[in-house]
Parts: C-alpha cells; sequence; structure tokens
C-alpha cells in the first residue's frame, strides 16, 4: 500500500497543560492529532511524586474555582477539585485573621455605603439619629463585616482587643469596608474593562486602588505574591487584575490526587493512541517533525507546546522569558496545627515561607490515614540553609514545634513559572508561520488557566487554517 501523503493532520509537540488542551478541541473538531512527549508521562511541570504513600506537587500552584473551563471543558467532567477554606488566613503581629473573601463581596455593598457615609458626614457635629431599622441594619452590616475580616478563635492567640484588631493586617473597620468594596468590584468587572486599564508592574499599581498602605502591604502583597510566585511584583498589573479577580470570584482550590491528575485525565479522555509519551522531538518543519526514536512523521500542521527553552531549541530565535523560581517543601507530622483547610500567608514577610498549608486538610488522598501532609512554598531564591530556616518560620506561623516533624522532599525548580513584567501582551499570536503554531503558559498569563486558553486558542486558529 501507498504511504499517506501525512500521517496526522497535526502534530503536537509537548503534552502539558497547553498541548492536550489543544488536541482535545482539534480532536472534537475532526482533526487527526498526535501528541509527542519526551518524558515518560504527560504533564509538564504539573508532576506529583508519590512517597510512602504521599502525593508531593513538585510546584505548588493554586487553581480557582472562577474559571468554569476547569469545571466545564471537555475532558475534566471527571476532574475533582479540593478548595481551601474561603479565603486565606494571615499571619500578622502574631496572630492569625482570616479573610474571607465571598463573604466579603456579599457584604460589601453595605460596607461601601458605610464608608461614603463616614466621608460625608461633617466633622465635630452629632450624626443622625438611628431608628430602629436603621441600627437593625447597621448591626446585620456590621456582623456581616466581622464575619468576612476576622480574627479565628482557637489558635491560642488568646483574647484579642479593639485596638489588636485595628493593628491587624487588614487595618481598621472602615480599611476593611474598603478591601471588601475592592474585592467587589475586582469579581465583577468584565475582563475587558481590566485589560483597557494602564499597565504598569503590578507593586506600582496597588497604590492606585485607593486602600490604605498597611491593607496593601498586610494583605495584597502576600497574596499576590502566593497567586503569582513572584515576590518582588514585579507581573504586569493586568495579569495581577485577572488573578484577583478569580480570588474575589471563587475559591483557591487543588485537584484531588496531585496537580498530574489534571493533565492525566486530559490524557486518558483523547481517543485511544493519540498521545506518546518518551519520543523526543529534534526539528520542526510547517510540515514534519523529525524525532530521535521514529525519524521523521508528516503532517499538515505542527503546534509547539513545550516550556518557552524547549521551544527556543527547536525554533532558534525564539524568546525565551525570565522565570520565577519556586521551592515546596513538604512536612509531615501525626499531630496537624489548627489551621483547618486554609492557605496561611505571612503578612509580615519575616521568613522565607510565602505561603503553607496542612495539604491533607484540603485533599484527603495526598497523605495516608493518621499523617498530616503541610507543604510550603518559597519563593525567589532559597536561603543557604534551607531546613533549618524553614522549619524556624514554620514554627512562628503555625505557633507550635516543629522540629519533630519529617521531611519529605524539597523540590526546587528554577524555571517554575514564566515572568510576566509589564509591558506583557496577553493576546501574543501564536501563529509564527503558515503551518506553524505555539501555545503555552509562557504565551499568555503564567498560570494553569492561561496554559489552557493558549492551547484552545491555538487550536481554533489552526483548525481554520486547515479548511
Amino acid at each position: 500500500m501507498l504511504e499517506p501523503a501525512y500521517q496526522a493532520d497535526v502534530v503536537i509537540v509537548g503534552a502539558g497543560v497547553a498541548g492536550l488542551s489543544a488536541a482535545h478541541r482539534l480532536t472534537s473538531q475532526g482533526v487527526t492529532v498526535a501528541v509527542l512527549e519526551a518524558a515518560p508521562c504527560v504533564g509538564g511541570r504539573m508532576s506529583t511524586e508519590k512517597v510512602d504513600g504521599f502525593r508531593l506537587d513538585r510546584i505548588g500552584q493554586l487553581l480557582s474555582t472562577a474559571y468554569p473551563e476547569l469545571r466545564l471543558a471537555p475532558g475534566l467532567d471527571g476532574l475533582v477539585l479540593r478548595p481551601f477554606a474561603p479565603g486565606v488566613l494571615l499571619h500578622g503581629d502574631g496572630r492569625h485573621h482570616r479573610v474571607d473573601a465571598p463573604a466579603g463581596a456579599r457584604s460589601a455593598r453595605g460596607a461601601l455605603y458605610a464608608v461614603r457615609a463616614l466621608a460625608s458626614a461633617p466633622r465635630g457635629l452629632p450624626g443622625p439619629r438611628l431608628t430602629a431599622t436603621t441600627r437593625r441594619a447597621t448591626s446585620r452590616r456590621a456582623a456581616s463585616r466581622r464575619a468576612a475580616f476576622r480574627v479565628l478563635p482557637g489558635t491560642g492567640q488568646g483574647t484579642v482587643s479593639r485596638a489588636a484588631r485595628a493593628a491587624a493586617p487588614l487595618g481598621g473597620a472602615v480599611d476593611q469596608a474598603r478591601l471588601g468594596a475592592a474585592l467587589t468590584r475586582f469579581s465583577t468587572v468584565p475582563v475587558e474593562r481590566l485589560l483597557a486599564r494602564p499597565e504598569l508592574p503590578a507593586g506600582q499599581s496597588l497604590a492606585a486602588r485607593g486602600l490604605p498602605a498597611r491593607t496593601i502591604d498586610g494583605f495584597l502583597r502576600p497574596l499576590l505574591a502566593a497567586l503569582l510566585c513572584d515576590p518582588a511584583l514585579t507581573t504586569s498589573s493586568r495579569c495581577a487584575d485577572l488573578a484577583l479577580r478569580a480570588f474575589a470570584g471563587g475559591r483557591l482550590c487543588v485537584p484531588e490526587g496531585g496537580a498530574e491528575a489534571l493533565p492525566e485525565l486530559l490524557a486518558q479522555t483523547l481517543p485511544t493512541g493519540t498521545v506518546h509519551t518518551g519520543v523526543r522531538v529534534t526539528s520542526v518543519a510547517t510540515t514534519s517533525v523529525t524525532t530521535a526514536e521514529h525519524g521523521e512523521i508528516r503532517c499538515r500542521a505542527v503546534l509547539l507546546a513545550t516550556d518557552a527553552r524547549a521551544a527556543a531549541e527547536l525554533l532558534p530565535g525564539l524568546r525565551v522569558p525570565d522565570f520565577h523560581p519556586v521551592t515546596v517543601v513538604h512536612h509531615t507530622t501525626d499531630e496537624p496545627p489548627r489551621t483547618a483547610s486554609a492557605l496561611l500567608l505571612d503578612a509580615d514577610r519575616g521568613g522565607p515561607v510565602a505561603h503553607t498549608a496542612v495539604i491533607s486538610e484540603v485533599d484527603p488522598s495526598r497523605a495516608p490515614c493518621g499523617r498530616a501532609l503541610i507543604s510550603s512554598t518559597v519563593l525567589g531564591a532559597p536561603p543557604p540553609d534551607l531546613e533549618t530556616a524553614v522549619r524556624t518560620h514554620l514554627g512562628r506561623l503555625y505557633g507550635m514545634p516543629t522540629h519533630r516533624w519529617e521531611t519529605l522532599a524539597v523540590h526546587h525548580t528554577r524555571e517554575a513559572v514564566p515572568a510576566m513584567p509589564a509591558p506583557h501582551d496577553l493576546r501574543r499570536p501564536v501563529r509564527l508561520l503558515a503551518g506553524l503554531y505555539v501555545c503555552g503558559d509562557w504565551c499568555l498569563s503564567g498560570r494553569v488557566e492561561g496554559a489552557w486558553l493558549s492551547g484552545q486558542e491555538a487550536a481554533r486558529r489552526l483548525h481554520a487554517s486547515l479548511q
């Protein structure tokens, strides 16, 4: 029999989230696809190590339920997302303070009215007389604000006075109300309006939010550092705004079973024979790829879905971005800290740990019965004595001794998350030449959701060119 002119419509190089996302869209449109992955398994940087019944993520990137793609997309309908407790838990001034973003969003309208009333009231004059109805409404709003921004009981910190609450990382009641109103605006503003705003480094843009410096430094900076994996906040303010919008409109979460569950599920739900692991591509052209194991594979178009550095090796001259290094330290103990399933941030930034969580409380499948798994993330270059510095810092954050905790693994990834400094083009072209396309988190926002959307956009453009 004569060999066909091509062996697949499209060859996708790389079986990370971007490549698998593109493969799903193309196969659903009747396009034959071959996904080639050099590693022995799919997922790229979204990998999970198994150690003695524990599931340890190499890079603890946080997902959000605010992205419908992670729940409704074909191939991901079987994905189980395990949410953290609403909002985040801040450690500042020696105490724990919970910021409940969804509750803050619900109560922010009343809080905003309260702030406006305070701002417009004449100074030195008695306020208006409150009727019984107004008093009840005011009491409900105050209770709602206390529920949204409160000091957690039962953390071993003792009774907290009104002055201590005012000195919390969020500031006083008026500052908390302003924060709630800002989060509400972020959860409802259209994406196009966010992208039309002037672009600055994320750290500089925070000053334009109309929030006090204490709220910015004590809450927004550590939160954005955790969401963007960028402690210096040099990331484009547009990427930061999208991350804040997702935080305000959803819940932070992780995939059940580890980060690898997401790409593995995508690969399993593709047609049989679509994904080929252990195949190293050595060169690419517009109508073929050459592999070390199987020689040339002919096709109608090629989609590069590797990381940026691997893509540049195949296409010399392709720009490689800088990267944010991430170190994840996993500990286990039989006496877990009493923070339930909250994500704990260091508002004081008094050590190397940017955020930490008893991840087995969020996803029990990640640890054997009777053991707790604590996963902590260090952003930037790790300190020389990482183990000692992390243990000391975790002892302060959790308020308990950590010297008996067992270290399971330390994963340092030098090129963990692509840097997206301002100015950054969130609509970077995915088409390089006729028949040659690229996609990946480095092409969009540097997050998992960005990798998914980038693959979808490349598949859409590619399919249109094949018609």
